[in-house]
């Protein structure tokens, strides 16, 4: 009788010991789970250190279940991103937009620095989720990549002060030197140019390409090129940089969508970010932010 008490007091204690247990590993849980801040460049975004917040707009979306939004980016073409000078702080519109649309998601923003060149290919093989770019919609890279416009922008010339060209356009740069950023839309146009110049018997535009459009400024500042074109936004930034040194001819030629880049297979996060783009427009971040970089004309309805 006192063995069978001996048994039965044991076994209670053992009991309440495994009841304990579960409530220690129940606390633990809830503490792995609580939000830490979390963000990159000018916003920051709040998301659980271990992915997506329960709730969240990303919550069902495959690549942001991690918590983030990884950017692909060629930081190197302000003011539409840029690092800030002496620092590796991403800075511009598509970085403040980006951050805008990653807190709209319950996420963080992080950028990866790509080449502009390889960046579609890099964008398909999944280096990051998203790309924002300065890109601009095309059919050819539409039929590698899906797009969501967000801003619209032209084609503009940058040269020397007081124009000593006469340039007022394209086909006045027959015969002259011009640097270009490789694989922007500005290359396409300088290509079409030469061919309807050789048509004419007139003579073709000296074409230099640079991995980056600073590289290319860097030309006209020293006399090595005639001229610089590149998207209008970008043309202005450097004629403002330039101690009044350069010139923009103010022009908007053939002025397209900028678009959001996502592989063609990431369905839910498209609609994800499009939903989140529309909240921004709709409640007006988005057009506090493109105030503050005075790119309010490029915005979209």
């Amino acid at each position: 009788m006192h063995s069978r008490r001996w048994f039965n007091l044991l076994w209670l204690v053992a009991a309440v010991a495994v009841v304990s247990m579960v409530f220690v590993a129940c606390g633990d849980d809830e503490d792995e789970g609580t939000a830490t801040p979390a963000g990159t460049g000018t916003a920051a975004a709040t998301a659980k250190a271990t992915g997506t917040p329960a709730g969240s707009p990303a919550a069902a979306v495959p690549e942001l279940e991690d918590g983030v939004l990884q950017v692909g980016s060629d930081i190197a073409y302000a003011p539409i991103e840029f690092f800030e000078e002496g620092t590796q702080n991403p800075k511009g519109l598509d970085i403040d937009l980006a951050n805008a649309l990653a807190e709209e998601l319950g996420v963080r923003a992080e950028f990866v620095n790509t080449g502009f060149d390889g960046i579609i290919g890099a964008l398909n093989a999944s280096r990051f989720d998203i790309l924002m770019s300065a890109m601009t919609v095309t059919e050819e890279r539409s039929k590698e990549i899906d797009f969501i416009d967000y801003f619209s922008a032209g084609t503009d010339i940058l040269v020397a002060a007081g124009n000593p060209k006469n340039i007022t356009g394209i086909e006045d740069l027959s015969g002259l030197t011009v640097g270009v950023q490789i694989a922007t839309i500005q290359v396409d146009q300088l290509k079409a140019a030469n061919e309807d110049l050789k048509a004419g018997g007139n003579p073709e535009i000296d074409v230099l390409t640079f991995d980056q459009n600073p590289l290319a400024v860097e030309q006209l500042r020293t006399g090595r090129a005639d001229a610089v074109i590149a998207d209008s936004p970008v043309v202005a930034n450097d004629a403002r940089l330039s101690d009044g040194k350069l010139e923009a001819l103010g022009l908007a030629i053939e002025a397209a969508p900028y678009g959001i880049g996502v592989r063609k297979e990431s369905t839910q996060l498209k609609v994800a970010v499009t939903d989140a783009l529309q909240a921004l427009i709709t409640n007006g971040k988005y057009g506090e932010i493109l105030k503050n970089w005075g790119l309010e004309s490029g915005a979209i309805q």
